[in-house]
């Protein structure tokens, strides 16, 4: 007899697997070009580094993008806060937010 796992493995691949957060900074870099991209790149690195790198996608919140933000150094935080505004802007128009939830999968 042959006992299988319940539970698939969840890999990136599979639909249960949570999104990583990197891949969402990574299309937020490529559709906001601009001069600062590496900086951004930086600070949003800086951010999934916070939350436990490789953070999925829905441990950044407003709440969690506020308490990082309060461990820069003061001169950081104003750009931390514009650049967290316009990403969590871009997640929700795009629709990453929705898409990162399970209960938004096809049947």
């Amino acid at each position: 007899m042959i006992f299988r796992d319940p539970q698939p493995a969840l890999t990136p691949a599979h639909p249960l697997a949570p999104m990583p957060l990197s891949q969402a900074v990574q299309a937020y870099l490529q559709a906001r070009p601009s001069g600062d991209a590496a900086r951004h790149a930086e600070l949003l690195a800086a951010l999934d580094e916070h939350l436990g790198a490789p953070a999925p996608l829905l441990a950044y919140t407003k709440l969690t993008g506020e308490a990082w933000q309060r461990t820069l150094p003061a001169a950081q935080q104003p750009e931390a806060a514009a650049l967290l505004a316009d990403f969590r802007a871009f997640l929700r128009d795009e629709g990453w937010l929705d898409a990162a939830r399970a209960v938004n999968l096809p049947d």
